[in-house]
């Protein structure tokens, strides 16, 4: 049995992690290290460094300028205060999506608070049922309880006021979500119609594609799509698994940062330096750096142009899967979302991503593997939301005095003063 005092409660803990989360990420936000999580649109478009590429070691990842830790909230009202044009240009569309959900909940909620207190809590305070019912038959209750439909007495005609009122919040909701989705969809079309074309919103990635005696990957593509979409096929490009090409690229690329870190501390101090073959140079014999790593990058290098060469002749590396590109946006969404074989497990098609947002490794897992993996990431998802149901009925037993002072002792005496 809730009352006025478990609401306020509940309403301050839920206020307090709020304020702590908000606090959290805007302190998060000006620390060096997080740069580029919090501003990834800026650096996209060259606007922004990266600070940890100057300053001391520790200024790298902790921002120590005490002043912006005053000012660390003055970015709320500047958003709010912001154009909606100009935080779309500053910020993306879904920075701009995202206040308009909160604003939209203002929308819904007020209107229906204002009408409750107005209309429904008349209806239901003016009425005797729960306190005839505690004197008869002993039932407890508390005030809230007096403002909910429990106060009204069976075969009241005061229900059709709920009735209506119900109608009146279903009709206001669904007419405020409408209106807010047609406009957040003629923001994302003005938006999308207002960038540069990119490839990806001309290509669309192919799965699964069936095995073929008589043609490769590549010849089975470019003739599934020349008979089935011949106005709008262009061209494609077929996946190869080249991990391990990947990984000795970037094992040249670690080479060459250590060359260039041992020929800037042979400039600083005039001695060749010295390092061990062995495990991070911990042991083995000692040889020069510099030499030795020469020697390593020529190693990978010779190991690159090898592996390159495998790749293209080995029919194992070619994956059953392309990049198909199409002449119009229109033929690529239509063949992105539909269905293109009898049977739904051959010829997947999705759309492609971003050439920077493409995992390229995972491009190499078959499709049964990742239908498996993705099996068990729901699997797992939907026990973790299951188990989630415990922390949560904790917190829920701390939203009343009773429950606090039962579960932590300590605080009877604050409690009670």
């Amino acid at each position: 049995m809730a009352t006025f005092a478990d609401i306020g409660v509940a309403a301050g803990l839920n206020n307090l992690f709020a304020v702590a989360f908000l606090v959290a990420f805007a302190i998060l936000r000006l620390q060096p290290i997080n740069d580029r999580v919090y501003f990834p649109k800026w650096y996209l478009l060259g606007l922004r460094s990266c600070p940890m590429e100057q300053g001391s070691f520790v200024t790298k990842f902790v921002n120590l300028d005490w002043r912006s830790y005053i000012r660390f909230l003055n970015w709320v009202p500047d958003a709010l205060r912001m154009p909606e044009p100009e935080l779309i240009d500053h910020a993306g569309l879904d920075s701009a999506v995202y206040l308009r959900i909160y604003l939209l909940g203002f929308k819904i909620f007020v209107p229906v608070a204002l009408l409750s207190w107005a209309i429904l809590v008349p209806v239901n305070w003016t009425n005797n049922t729960l306190a005839n019912a505690g004197a008869s038959e002993k039932l407890q209750y508390s005030n809230i309880d007096k403002l909910s439909i429990s106060n009204v007495p069976y075969g009241s005609p005061r229900f059709w006021t709920h009735i209506v009122m119900a109608y009146a919040f279903t009709f206001w909701t669904c007419f405020s979500l409408r209106n807010e989705y047609a406009k957040v969809a003629e923001m994302r079309l003005h938006f999308l119609a207002s960038q540069r074309r990119r490839p990806d919103q001309f290509t669309v990635l192919v799965r699964n594609v069936p095995p073929d005696q008589d043609e490769s990957v590549s010849e089975a593509v470019e003739h599934f799509f020349l008979v089935n979409q011949p106005d709008h096929y262009q061209t494609h490009q077929v996946v190869i698994n080249a991990n391990k090409l990947a990984k000795l690229v970037k094992e040249k690329k670690s080479k060459k940062n250590w060359l260039d870190y041992y020929q800037l501390k042979f400039a600083r101090k005039q001695t060749r330096p010295m390092t061990k073959t062995g495990f991070l140079g911990l042991w083995g014999e000692k040889v020069d750096a510099i030499d030795h790593q020469i020697a390593e990058i020529d190693r990978v290098s010779t190991e690159i142009a090898e592996e390159r060469k495998r790749v293209k002749t080995d029919p194992k590396s070619i994956m059953p899967a392309a990049f198909v590109s199409f002449k119009t946006r229109w033929g690529a969404a239509v063949c992105a979302q539909t269905q293109q074989s009898r049977n739904p497990t051959l010829w997947l098609t999705d759309w492609a991503s971003e050439p920077r947002d493409v995992y390229w490794n995972n491009l190499a897992i078959p499709y049964v593997s990742l239908t498996i993996r993705k099996l068990i990431v729901n699997v797992a998802f939907f026990f973790l939301t299951f188990f989630f149901v415990i922390p949560v009925t904790f917190v829920q037993s701390l939203a009343n005095i009773e429950g606090i002072e039962r579960r932590a002792p300590f605080l009877k005496s604050i409690i009670e003063t």
